[in-house]
């Protein structure tokens, strides 16, 4: 039995809430809060596995709220579930500890995913914060203009000589970098090839089927759907997971998608 406790300022979603999450199988409402300060008390007291989090509340706010939390009580996983996606409240809760965020119009299977998922010490974003996320860490487009070559006069009749070509040539982007689901070698068939993301950084050693694996991670998809997009098993993906983690040092999915649009496998949409 996962043990919650509920904090938000306003009565009415709380109540609602707790009445939800009570109909949940397998949760236990331990407690409830109107603001941060009474939510560190409860904490204390119940010491739950999860506490689903509101952001904006008087005297102390969730992100404080969820700082304390879990300096104090490292085993408790905070779930922020706010009325707000902006990226400013994202990234303070993320910073302080959060480790799933969702906005308040989830329904009762996202708040139990959100849960299930921290509980299993994975990450979960809303796809609307994610979104914001990526867009957010994404470059401004560059204004610069590549100059244009000088002309040089020539006189009639006189054949002109090309210019010498560039000493290097970049050449095509290679598929695992051009943003399309290409098919790759599984586990057991890699032909041992490392990936150098779209940035030129070197991605610490990932197969393809393994930066596959993470641009799908990076889309917002399930190891369930990662699995029935690669036509593999679920198994399968969780290796691939855990494998491409411990390269990149990666401790979640909120991490995993943030290296992924660093290396240019994740795009804003």
């Amino acid at each position: 039995m996962i043990r919650v406790v509920v904090v938000d300022d306003q009565a009415v979603v709380r109540e609602g809430l707790v009445l939800l999450l009570g109909l949940l199988p397998g949760i236990e409402v331990v407690g409830s809060a109107g603001d941060g300060e009474a939510a560190l008390r409860v904490v204390e007291t119940e010491r739950p596995d999860v506490v689903l989090m509101d952001l904006r509340m008087p005297r102390m706010d969730g992100v404080e709220a969820t700082g304390r939390i879990r300096s104090v009580y490292p085993d408790t996983q905070v779930v922020v579930l706010t009325t707000y996606s902006d990226d400013e409240s994202v990234f303070a809760a993320l910073r302080a500890g959060a480790r799933g965020f969702l906005t308040k119009d989830a329904d009762a299977d996202d708040i139990a995913s959100a849960v299930a998922t921290v509980m299993r010490g994975d990450a979960q974003l809303d796809p609307t914060v994610q979104r914001r996320l990526l867009d957010t860490m994404a470059p401004p487009p560059s204004t610069t203009s590549t100059p244009s070559a000088p002309v040089t006069p020539t006189t009639p009749g006189t054949a002109t000589a090309s210019p010498p070509p560039p000493a290097s040539d970049p050449g095509p982007v290679p598929p695992a970098v051009a943003g399309t689901h290409t098919a790759m070698p599984d586990a057991g068939q890699s032909s041992g090839r490392t990936v150098t993301g779209g940035t030129g950084v070197g991605m610490r050693g990932l197969t393809p089927r393994e930066v596959e694996v993470l641009r799908l991670i990076a889309e917002g998809l399930s190891n369930a759907e990662i699995a029935g997009r690669l036509y593999i098993t679920e198994a399968t993906v969780k290796t691939h997971i855990n494998n491409l983690f411990a390269k990149a040092q990666l401790r979640d999915r909120a991490q995993a998608v943030t290296y992924a649009y660093r290396h240019g496998l994740a795009h804003p949409g």
